[in-house]
């Protein structure tokens, strides 16, 4: 695998090989992280980088595209599938790109618009001050309940009847539990707000049929392609038609150009394996590993916010282990765990060195974990943030979680 990159670009390839070795032999618990198939690895190095493609099928600006034209369509079938869809964008980039094409397609900038605070679970494109749509546009924040870290729908309310924003979002990149989209939506209608959900943590479990889904009810929704629905780097939107013609011009041509077509073309791939009955197990399996994962965690003592999850998703609390959460990851990095720090809920401490972690449960599960192995993982964990400084401790945990590792093979690594 690789040969050409081999005999081209040693250096590179080495580190390739190293990253290979570091997916085959550690736990993946980052929750926006996945392994693609196969398949979907070969789209996305294939010679459909080589074509540019400005416009929408049917409508291209540039010659040659018959067989472009037939793929993006294939992923916009495909999605509308998936989801229930009216329409379906396929073309942006990411997730934040997305996210700003919404605002740039349906908001005026200086507009009001709701989203959830970053350090409660929500995400930079969902107001934060210092980044682009907090700048742009007057994003107020709502927040989770101090005492039981749930969403306060109440709260939502009263804020949204006070401020009358032109936008509510709802969806978030560290908030464990499932949403009441139903909810929100009655909401944003008695306020004249439009209703856009960012479910690029969940769209797997959506798809899958163990959450419920906002297409439905919303305006809008956007999603990324990774993550749970364990497709290509990317993101696609989807509206109620009466959007649709403003969210195709706000991508492009308002914020991008030529679009990735051998990411499109990853995408349709993996639309088509959610579309899969097994791709329901999969789905429903990912929730029972996070549930049994977050129950073993709190028999060790690990205070979860919320106290659980009802999806892919675990944020624990550290303050009572006496570690930050950036000292953790650096112990569970250690022993080939691999998650990230992350605030709590009116976190007291840094961004950079804050008082949580943040784990899921998608990758493991694709290689094929389950509970037994959640049990495992559980104790590893607890071990290695009780060791933190004993090298010879974590040297033992990293052989113990290597050996596991090895009985559950990666897709697409063979170097």
């Amino acid at each position: 695998m690789y040969d050409h990159i081999k005999n081209q670009d040693p250096e590179l390839f080495e580190a390739m090989k190293k990253e290979g070795e570091r997916q085959m032999e550690g736990v993946e618990l980052i929750p926006s992280e996945n392994y693609v198939s196969e398949a979907v690895l070969e789209a996305c190095g294939s010679i459909l980088t080589n074509k540019y493609s400005e416009g929408y099928p049917g409508k291209r600006y540039y010659g040659g595209q018959e067989n472009i034209d037939v793929i993006e369509n294939l992923a916009i079938e495909r999605a509308k599938e998936l989801f229930g869809a009216e329409h379906a964008n396929v073309q942006p980039y990411s997730g934040s790109p997305a996210n700003t094409a919404i605002y740039f397609a349906l908001l005026e900038f200086g507009d009001t618009v709701m989203g959830l605070k970053l350090d409660h679970g929500g995400h930079i494109t969902h107001g934060l001050p210092i980044a682009f749509s907090g700048k742009a546009y007057n994003f107020i924040q709502y927040g989770v309940n101090e005492e039981t870290g749930y969403l306060d729908m109440d709260e939502v309310y009263e804020m949204a009847k006070e401020q009358r924003p032109k936008m509510i979002v709802a969806g978030f990149t560290a908030y464990p539990r499932d949403i009441d989209w139903k909810r929100f939506k009655e909401i944003a209608d008695e306020v004249g707000a439009i209703s856009m959900a960012d479910i690029s943590h969940t769209a797997g479990l959506i798809a899958g049929g163990v959450l419920e889904s906002p297409v439905p009810y919303f305006d809008v929704v956007m999603t990324t392609t990774h993550k749970t629905l364990r497709g290509p780097r990317g993101a696609i939107i989807m509206c109620k038609e009466k959007f649709a013609k403003d969210i195709d011009r706000a991508v492009f041509p308002g914020l991008q150009g030529g679009p990735h077509e051998h990411a499109i073309a990853g995408k349709a791939i993996a639309f088509k394996e959610a579309l899969q009955p097994e791709f329901k197990e999969y789905a429903l399996q990912i929730k029972k590993n996070a549930h049994h994962l977050a129950e073993e965690l709190k028999k060790r003592g690990f205070k979860l916010v919320s106290d659980g999850t009802d999806t892919h998703l675990i944020l624990a609390d550290l303050t009572n282990k006496d570690i930050s959460g950036k000292l953790a990851q650096n112990a569970l990095d250690a022993v080939g765990i691999t998650l990230n720090k992350n605030t709590i809920p009116n976190d007291p401490r840094s961004p950079f060195d804050p008082s949580g972690i943040r784990m899921g449960t998608p990758a493991v599960t694709t290689r094929g974990m389950r509970e037994g192995e959640m049990e495992k993982i559980a104790e590893w964990m607890d071990r290695a943030i009780q060791n933190s400084e004993d090298q010879n401790n974590l040297n033992s945990i990293k052989e113990e979680v290597e050996a596991m590792c090895h009985q559950f093979p990666v897709p697409g690594i063979k170097i």
